[in-house]
């Protein structure tokens, strides 16, 4: 039981300290065996950092106009003669798939050694010629395609063979194509990235020379420079502007979840190991009252227990650290995909392993304190007899856990939502987890008093648990401490899922399809639109156009007196933070208020995008505009700008000119949320005629689907377009937010399934010795054989339910703990954004505080249960009979 954690952490730290990769791994994974990397990055001289982390320039805004041949000369003019200069460039691509169309990314450079750590070689081979590429593996899997299939791009006839599969060391998601340079590019758009990797003869590129680059406005990164950079001196970067210091991810919050977690090992492996030794010290009772007969005192009682503590902590160490070791590179691979990033090279940090392998015998000896103690105090004739003393318990340790408790959880939850205080969260959780450790005695003894409403056999084990507190208390504090542990990470984890899934801002309902097509007279579009609709489980149609008088004119919405925004007034500068921070949350300065185009559409648009209900449908079909934000209307109606050619906005953010013509609509205001940007209102096609003004040709088609189209029917749709419209049309699928935190949770409560089993199981074991002469006694006056087996199943089960509803309730407390302090350090940076000056608009930080109910459910209902079951399973039925002796 001590070796079990220890395995965990030691395979923990292993596979942390190896999945950090080092600066120079960095920038292998950046530039492969190539000496350094030079990025254009703007038409004048530059200042970069040694590292290339920071840059300052004057000239950010003075377009870049040279070509890569140029930079290419001025390169070969900065570095060293002999230097080997190979571009590598980067576009998006459009590519024919199994099932359709898909956009990727294609990589342009040349295959060689230089690439060795950049791009890592899977099977078959990097591209050898012009009509060849090679693919990464995640682009081979999403595509359907395979090595030796012929790989064609949207835009050209071309067929390329794919020749090998590949992947990025930092980075195993990404869907990439390989070609050589000039091969495949010209087919494609511009590139979107160009740098040029540069192998100089005779030794690295120098600082001088990537401060040479630095007056051509390039910036470099030089493995050489990295490992060895100069003196802050010659730095003109930090010369003139200081050194900026890197920032430190070390919040009271960070720091309290740290100790938290290290704390709750440590004490679950504590009493982990008391069970265990609580059994060895029964099995040895004879022994030491042997000991004891024979003239040994008390010190040499606790000597002997405390030295099996040192010796079995010591194997646990040895168990631990191999087991851990073996675990984590059999995990290596699984971690890998998990994580999408390759481990740099095995990193055994030898320091870290000794404190594993001493905490090991630390808490050995820790674990053998209490049985010692036992031991040393019991009587020489009942140990030698077999017969056990009965104590009665005290009221000490339990006075001490209400007050551990009562201090504990106040502690906890103001220190992380009032301080945000590390200390307090941390000690709090502690303290409460002590509290409810040393109440274990006292609680069990309760959970037997249930057993009056339970049936025979079920009522003999719980009672059983609760008279032989000893053996009982400390297997079920360890599953308390294992279950608290699991519950606290697991709420934590689904408290951030709960964050990121409510910030989450979606363009349209799920599920909604949105399709755009060019051409005269919106005939791609509408043919873009029939075939999304067979190709897709279309529920309802509707097409938006935009409100104006013609193709040149536009329609927008006049916003009354006093609604827009104060934040965007030139006023705003002189406002206090307060005031500041009172504006942010008016309706006025929400994400979308500025929207200022009006909808032309049916009632099937509010229908698709799920917004209005009944009356709006109804106030459309009358004529009334549907108004998606209150400010925008005045005295029940809403005025419309038209101007008979392009309008535009001064400064101040009113008209360059007046308009030529206003319209008043009567409006109805509605909430929504998914309405395409920048359109504030809705009217149907008949107000827009009624009104005089004529609506364009249908901008776009949005569509609700019975279900979430999949990725292959999207790729199928993508080619029907390629292959009838004979140009790009685009489609998009809102598929809303996609979590990843059940498989972390499904983790936790297996790693809680398998320590609990433990626990529970040499509770059981314990409790099957105590019990072996009642047990053969029944059997005597007829007891079933099964009897054995249920009784056996259902004590483990009792140990393993106590525990894990205890365990679940203490949990929540350094998790609460943890979520309010994350939430009180993110409410810290965005006040301390609007005193500063440096706040946008986003939106007040809220606290997000989700139980994970599915990770509840399986722990206290399915974790006993399998207790139960493979306890029973594994006990014999029939119990042997023997002559009672005494």
């Amino acid at each position: 039981m001590i070796a079990l954690p220890i395995v965990g952490v030691t395979a923990a730290d292993i596979a942390f300290r190896s999945g950090e990769i080092s600066r120079a791994e960095e920038l292998t994974r950046l530039m492969g065996g190539s000496d350094a990397e030079f990025v254009r990055t703007v038409a004048g001289p530059i200042q970069q950092s040694p590292d290339n982390s920071e840059s300052y320039t004057d000239d950010w805004d003075t377009p870049d106009e040279r070509t890569p041949e140029d930079i290419t000369g001025v390169l070969a003019g900065v570095l060293p003669p002999g230097t080997e200069l190979r571009t590598n460039e980067m576009a998006r691509g459009v590519v024919h798939s199994r099932s359709g169309l898909m956009s990727t990314t294609v990589r342009e450079v040349e295959p060689g050694p230089h690439v060795e750590g950049m791009l890592t070689l899977l099977r078959g081979d990097f591209p050898g010629a012009d009509d060849e590429v090679a693919a990464t593996q995640a682009f081979l899997d999403d595509s359907g395609l395979h090595v030796g299939s012929r790989l064609r791009f949207e835009d050209g006839d071309t067929s390329y063979r794919i020749t090998g599969a590949y992947e990025l060391p930092g980075d195993l998601g990404a869907d990439e194509v390989l070609a050589r340079p000039g091969a495949v590019l010209p087919l494609s758009e511009e590139p979107f990235e160009v740098t040029y990797l540069a192998d100089v003869p005779d030794g690295g590129v120098t600082w001088d020379m990537v401060m040479a680059a630095n007056e051509h406005g390039l910036t470099a990164t030089s493995k050489s420079v990295v490992a060895d950079p100069p003196p802050d001196d010659q730095v003109p970067l930090f010369r003139e502007l200081g050194r900026s210091e890197a920032w430190a991810n070390d919040s009271p919050a960070v720091v309290a979840v740290a100790v938290v977690v290290v704390s709750l090992i440590v004490l679950e492996i504590c009493l982990l190991a008391g069970p265990a030794f609580a059994v060895g010290a029964r099995r040895s009772r004879r022994q030491l009252g042997l000991i004891g007969a024979n003239g040994g005192d008390r010190r040499h009682l606790r000597a002997v227990m405390l030295a099996g503590g040192i010796v079995l902590g010591a194997a646990a160490a040895v168990i631990g650290l191999v087991l851990g070791t073996l675990l984590a590179l059999a995990a290596r691979p699984w971690i890998e995909e998990r994580t999408g990033s390759r481990f740099g090279a095995w990193d055994f940090r030898v320091p870290e392993l000794a404190g594993i392998a001493l905490l090991a015998v630390l808490v050995g000896l820790l674990a053998a304190v209490v049985p010692a103690i036992g031991a040393a105090r019991a009587d020489v004739l009942e140990s030698l007899t077999g017969r056990r003393g009965v104590r009665r318990a005290g009221r000490a340790l339990p006075t001490v856990g209400v007050i551990a408790v009562v201090l504990g959880v106040p502690l906890t939850l103001v220190g992380g939502l009032m301080w945000n205080s590390a200390p307090a969260v941390a000690g709090g959780a502690i303290l409460t987890e002590l509290g409810l450790v040393a109440l274990t005695p006292l609680l069990v003894g309760a959970f037997g008093r249930l057993g009056r409403w339970l049936p025979l056999t079920a009522r003999l084990a719980l009672r059983d648990a609760a008279r032989n507190r000893g053996r009982t208390a400390p297997a079920v504090a360890a599953v308390l401490a294992a279950v608290a542990g699991a519950v606290s990470v697991a709420t934590v984890i689904a408290s951030d899922d709960a964050e990121a899934r409510g910030e989450y801002v979606a363009q349209y309902p799920e599920g909604t399809v949105t399709v755009n097509a060019g051409g005269r007279d919106g005939e791609n579009l509408e043919l873009a639109a029939r075939l999304a609709e067979q190709h897709l489980s279309v529920r309802t149609r509707a097409d938006l156009s935009t409100l104006a008088p013609g193709p040149d004119g536009s329609a927008l919405l006049v916003k009354p007196e006093g609604a827009e925004c104060p934040l965007w007034e030139a006023e705003a500068e002189s406002m206090t933070p307060a005031e500041r921070r009172e504006l942010q949350e008016d309706s006025r300065c929400a994400e979308g208020s500025a929207a200022d185009m009006v909808a032309v559409a049916g009632p099937e648009l509010l229908d698709v995008l799920n917004i209005g209900g009944p009356e709006a449908r109804a106030a459309l079909d009358r004529g009334d505009a549907v108004v998606l934000a209150e400010h925008l209307v005045a005295d029940g109606r809403i005025e419309v700008a038209v101007f008979e050619e392009e309008a535009g906005y001064d400064e101040s953010g009113g008209f360059i000119r007046p308009p030529d013509r206003t319209l008043a609509l009567p409006a109805h205001v509605v909430e929504a949320e998914g309405m395409p940007l920048g359109y504030g209102a809705v009217v149907s096609p008949e107000t827009a005629r009624a009104a005089g003004t004529e609506a364009l040709v249908v901008d776009q088609v949005l569509m609700s689907t019975t279900r979430t189209p999949t990725g292959e029917e999207e790729q199928a749709l993508k080619g029907a377009f390629s292959d009838q419209l004979g140009e790009e049309a685009y489609v998009y699928v809102e598929n809303g937010y996609k979590g990843d935190s059940s498989l972390g949770l499904l983790i936790l409560s297996l790693a809680a399934l398998v320590i609990t089993l433990g626990a529970a199981g040499i509770a059981t074991g314990l409790a099957q010795a105590d019990s072996e002469a009642d047990l053969r006694t029944l059997a005597a006056v007829g007891a079933a054989p099964r009897l054995r087996r249920a009784l056996s199943g259902l004590q483990c089960g009792m140990v393993a339910a106590m525990g894990v509803f205890l365990g679940a309730l203490s949990g929540l407390v350094p998790a609460v703990g943890i979520v309010l302090a994350l939430h009180r350090d993110e409410l810290d940076h965005w006040e301390r954004g609007w005193d500063e000056g440096w706040g946008t608009l986003e939106s007040r930080p809220e606290l997000y505080l989700e139980l994970p109910w599915g990770t509840f459910a399986q722990l206290i209902v399915v974790v006993p249960l399998v207790a139960c079951l493979m306890a029973a399973l594994l006990t014999r039925s029939r119990v042997p009979l023997a002559r009672r002796a005494g």
